[in-house]
């Protein structure tokens, strides 16, 4: 309750959105009638409010002429602020109904660079065959900035090898693989359909970097089995280790996406008699707002990844 103490004050009128709606339609119309039709309103209701928005800012916005109202200064000045409102404003409105629409939301993809080369732009292509096309946004980054940034929010879809979600985020496992062999064309090991580790013995081997997990589960094996390999090459991409060996410069055993992304003429693929388990997580944000289209990319992903397995 007020303070019977205090003076009875009634709130301050103020200007509507209404007021600058009927002054926008005045301004493009250049009479009451024409901006009474713009609104779906009456010559009158559109005069009075003129009037009432005048009255509100204590000054005259029009110079009545022969039928005609021609700006003043100030309304002049007032125009061209709200041209750039409205400007804001027609540009929510038309992502708000953007986003109703097919095909109008714009997915923004984080991965690892070798997953943007070697599956990633399968699972678009079968994505838009599909569903037709789907704006998205890739970016790629290596772990553990790709962790961090997911777990910030910043994207809708993570593509990432571990296993491990970040916080703030959900992994959804694709279809597991295994790690392939890929060799030089015309290599004597090309004849052979499958490749044991006793193969590769004494063979000049391009490894990936000693921190990557997969080269530690590779020399585990070799280890295991007392295989000795050529080590005299090594490096942090799975798509550099491939140009390496179309070049000659050894074989490899690589992930079986960018195998496949790099087969050609100048390189082979073969499976191996043995198993190193491959796989791709999804990394999904759990306080992003959802895209649906995302489920679809999603799909897309674990489709190409079974083809390949």
């Amino acid at each position: 309750m007020q303070d019977p103490e205090l003076p009875h004050t009634s709130p301050e009128p103020r200007i509507s959105h209404r007021h600058l709606e009927v002054f926008r339609a005045l301004m493009l119309s250049g009479s009451a009638t024409a901006a009474a039709q713009m609104l779906f309103s009456s010559q009158p209701t559109v005069s009075r409010e003129l009037a009432r928005l005048e009255s509100l800012l204590g000054y005259a916005l029009f110079e009545r002429a022969q039928g005609r109202l021609r700006p003043t200064a100030r309304a002049l000045s007032l125009w061209a602020e709200v041209q750039r409102s409205w400007q804001g404003l027609d540009r929510v409105v038309e992502h708000a109904l953007a986003l109703g629409r097919p095909h109008q939301a714009r997915i923004n993809v984080l991965c690892l660079p070798a997953l943007s080369h070697a599956l990633l732009p399968a699972a678009l292509a079968r994505l838009h065959a599909e569903h037709g096309p789907v704006a998205v946004s890739v970016a790629t980054q290596e772990a553990p900035l790709l962790q961090e940034w997911m777990a910030a929010q910043r994207y809708d879809l993570g593509l990432a090898e571990l296993a491990e979600a970040p916080p703030g985020t959900r992994a959804l496992a694709l279809p597991a693989m295994d790690e392939v062999a890929v060799l030089p064309a015309g290599h004597a090991l090309a004849a052979r359909p499958v490749l044991e580790v006793a193969d590769f013995a004494g063979e000049s081997f391009v490894s990936l970097a000693r921190d990557d997990p997969y080269r530690q589960q590779i020399d585990a094996v070799f280890e295991q089995a007392g295989v000795q390999r050529q080590l005299h090459l090594e490096t942090h991409s799975a798509v550099a280790v491939c140009a390496m060996v179309q070049h000659g410069l050894g074989v490899a055993i690589v992930n079986p996406l960018t195998a496949r992304a790099c087969a050609g003429p100048q390189l082979v693929v073969r499976p191996l008699a043995f198993s190193i388990p491959f796989q791709v997580h999804a990394l999904l944000p759990l306080h992003r707002p959802a895209v649906a289209e995302v489920q679809w990319l999603v799909d897309a992903l674990a489709a190409e990844v079974a083809a390949v397995a």
